[in-house]
């Protein structure tokens, strides 16, 4: 059965870090890129990065630029999103999907794990 879970999410104060983490199972998640979204209360979802499974490329919403890293580690069938820098704005319902393509539709959903920066 494929799933993708995601945790680390949290409560953090403005300037803070958290490392998400997507795991997969039931299927081998570096076959796929992976993107991650979010979507605060009364906002659209949003793709906030994305990492390709041909070389590794890599895409970032323009405001997190230079504050969150995406990252696979194909050992543990895992992808990251590295948060650095939070700020209250970043509070979102963060999710993880697969797609054969960074620019195709996302097709695979993990449940979601709550960020929230607040002071």
């Amino acid at each position: 059965q494929k799933q993708l879970v995601e945790s680390g999410g949290g409560l953090v104060q403005p300037g803070g870090s958290l490392r998400l983490s997507c795991a997969a199972s039931g299927f081998t998640l570096a076959n796929y890129a992976t993107g991650w979204f979010r979507q605060a209360p009364g906002k659209e979802r949003e793709v906030v990065s994305c990492i390709t499974s041909s070389d590794g490329s890599t895409y970032y919403l323009d405001s997190v630029k230079g504050r969150f890293t995406i990252s696979r580690d194909n050992a543990k069938n895992t992808v990251y999103l590295q948060m650095n820098s939070l700020k209250p704005e970043d509070t979102a319902v963060y999710h993880c999907a697969t797609s054969p393509q960074c620019n195709q539709g996302f097709d695979y959903w993990g449940q979601g794990t709550q960020v929230t920066v607040s002071s």
